[in-house]
């Protein structure tokens, strides 16, 4: 790419990384202002759906929008699905009573799930294959950021303006992204067909909300052996089985059945799956127990999560370098599902007595847990599938996590209320509760004024019922411990042999394998550097040249007459660098003058067959790296090898370190 794109690319990526951010940071930044929220609005007994809505939205059409991407184009999906995010950001600080402001984070989801898979796909229109996967790194670095910084923005939005500031601060950045994007980033003419499996989307996304909705409303709106809630149940059973029907016809399924008979897929799922259930549940709750119990403010709240995070990022990028030295995977589960259980354990045991350093200690056990968790099950997985299979792999193990989130939320959401219920009327004489903003509101400041008496009453039920969540959860938890023992253990793949924090904080994605293998080699090229590649390519080769004569000889290939002076400046290299090259290429006989051009050089005979031979050398790394997947079976497989084999000696940072910058990509 020219250097007078450069400009273009960074706004492109740059607008890029901020819908991923505003997408990714609504699954937590209402976690601190949850209790103000319910305050103000009412509805305690259904909060978990204000996080709920969003997830399950999300989650449901996530598998569509790749593939209307790929048919209509990314630029429009794109835009399109910020447009419906915006709008539903609006509604939500619009709302005024708890079920509008539901509603309104559904309709937010349904535009979230877009924007993730869109925004990541988008940088396969702007960015040579092989640098794709360092800028897909930055999406999931992006991810784990919002994720620690959504509960902390939520809470100083919420304690120095007000909740609805949590949706309205999307706004501004939104609009700005939109005319960023519009502006930048191309209309890809190219169309891919797709025969859009539009019946097992709705089928999967009703599935899972009338389950949802089961979980949610019995018990509290309504008796579990009502009429209702039985008849919800027994609808989402079915219509779960409808689309496992209509998966087994469908040209392009969501899930494809095959999928359901590799054991480690299979078990992958349902850990990632009780996953994403403690990690959402915890996230939910805890800044609840904070403020409610602990007094914290909502900011100070998000601070107290800080622990469980740094946890996570701890043992995320431990586990990823062990892997890397050791080749095994299948600990790291095993260990991280227990370590999780006794974290979730610890959770239980909180009281209004607990110190904050307990606290913190029990949320940085559950967090180093869920690191050594969440990135192995992507890992785990790409390892075990064929390529054909490995993107909708890829997103079905993310997608699993994601239904756990949901309904985990859900589910955790049902039985705290129920045991809230139970407690209060055991604590308090009729007619009280209601004095002590419970029933269906609950307000931290409200509750600070009690009575002492009261107070502690009501302190002490609240605590109970948040026990029993994270009892709950632990008690999936050691599910999860059990099948994690299932996962088997097989040989990695060196493109996949290097976990990073892009797959601890996965976000759903479209289910392209192709483009999974091209993050894989980017991040491999990240581990090796470009410099170092080619040395070894030279070296199998059979070629005496260095790193900088190679990228020299390849570069004065092109069809422009190059003269050295102009591509040093062109490079930001020293003269005397390329120089040096040019003398070592010009005494083994591999370029001469130009005479038809005045100091410019063109490759001899002798320099044809030494850059055939290296670019060729280079396709049989490629090959051997993926021999798994077979390349020689898969067309497009092997037109990305052809073109990543050249691209390898036109990369600037082939050159000598510390003094070129790079021209075919924004340094990451």
């Amino acid at each position: 790419m020219k250097t007078s794109e450069q400009p273009n690319l960074r706004l492109v990526f740059g607008g890029l990384l901020l819908v991923m951010l505003l997408a990714a940071l609504d699954q937590t930044i209402v976690a601190t202002a949850l209790p103000t929220i319910v305050g103000d609005l009412g509805g305690l007994d259904h909060i978990s759906w204000v996080v709920t809505a969003y997830l399950l939205a999300q989650t449901a059409v996530t598998p569509l929008y790749g593939k209307l991407g790929d048919m209509y184009g990314r630029k429009v999906v794109l835009q399109a699905g910020l447009i419906v995010f915006l709008i539903g950001s609006a509604l939500c600080g619009q709302s005024q009573s708890l079920d509008e402001l539901i509603a309104f984070r559904a309709l937010q989801g349904l535009g979230g799930g877009g924007l993730m898979v869109s925004a990541q796909a988008a940088i396969g229109d702007v960015v040579p294959p092989r640098e794709r996967g360092r800028y897909t790194g930055l999406f999931g670095a992006v991810f784990g950021l919002a994720s620690i910084a959504g509960p902390l923005l939520g809470g100083f939005l919420t304690s120095d303006f007000s909740w609805r500031w949590i949706f309205y601060v999307n706004l501004p950045l939104g609009i700005l992204a939109f005319f960023v994007l519009a502006a930048t980033l191309p209309s890809v003419t190219e169309r891919v067909h797709h025969v859009v499996d539009y019946l097992g989307t709705a089928l999967l996304a009703a599935g899972l909300t009338a389950i949802v909705l089961a979980a949610s409303l019995g018990g509290t709106s309504y008796a579990w052996g009502s009429p209702f809630i039985v008849s919800l149940a027994i609808a989402g059973v079915l219509l779960l089985a409808a689309f496992a029907l209509a998966e087994r016809r469908a040209a392009e399924p969501v899930l494809p059945p095959r999928l359901l008979t590799n054991r480690v897929f299979v078990v992958t799922g349902a850990v990632g799956f009780v996953v994403g259930f403690a990690l959402f549940g915890a996230v939910t709750y805890l800044p609840l127990f904070l403020q409610v119990v602990k007094g914290a403010t909502p900011t100070g709240s998000g601070l107290q999560l800080l622990p469980l995070m740094g946890g996570l990022l701890i043992t995320s990028i431990l586990s990823g370098q062990l892997i890397t030295r050791t080749g095994r995977y299948k600990p790291f589960p095993i260990a991280g599902t227990a370590v999780m259980t006794v974290g979730l354990y610890l959770l239980s045991t909180m009281s209004p007595s607990s110190s904050l350093v307990s606290i913190s200690l029990f949320m940085f056990i559950l967090g180093l847990g869920l690191g050594m968790v969440m990135q192995v099950l992507i890992l785990a997985v790409q390892n075990a599938v064929d390529y054909s299979d490995l993107g909708v792999a890829t997103s079905g193990a993310t997608l699993f996590r994601s239904i756990g989130g949901s309904l985990g939320t859900a589910v955790l959401g049902a039985i705290f209320a129920n045991r809230l219920t139970s407690e209060l009327k055991s604590v308090f004489p009729g007619g009280v509760a209601g004095h002590a903003g419970t029933g269906s509101q609950v307000n931290p400041q409200a509750i600070a004024k009690l009575p002492s008496l009261l107070r502690l009453g009501y302190l002490h039920a609240f605590t109970n019922a948040l026990s029993t969540v994270f009892l709950v959860a632990s008690a999936f938890a050691v599910i999860a411990f059990a099948l994690s023992w299932f996962i088997r253990q097989l040989p990695l793949r060196e493109t996949v042999a290097s976990p990073d924090m892009a797959d601890t904080f996965a976000s759903p994605r479209g289910s392209d394998s192709l483009a999974v293998v091209i993050e894989q080699i980017g991040r491999l090229d990240r581990r090796e550097g470009a410099r170092e590649i080619i040395r070894r390519v030279a070296l199998r080769a059979g070629v005496e040249l260095d790193p900088a004569a190679c990228w020299l000889l390849a570069r004065l290939s092109g069809a422009a007459p190059l003269q050295i002076p102009d591509l040093a400046e062109r490079a930001h290299v020293e003269a005397s660098t390329l120089t040096h090259a040019r003398d070592r290429l010009l005494e083994l006989g591999l370029i001469a003058l130009d005479p038809d051009a005045t100091l410019t050089y063109e490759l001899t005979a002798a320099g044809h067959s030494t850059l055939e031979r290296l670019t060729s050398t280079g396709e049989e790394r490629l090959k051997d790296l993926l021999e798994c997947w077979r390349p020689d079976e898969h067309a497009d497989l092997a037109r990305l090898i052809a073109s990543l084999a050249h691209e390898f000696f036109i990369d600037d940072s082939a050159l000598p370190e510390g003094i070129q910058a790079p021209v075919t990509a924004v340094a990451s």
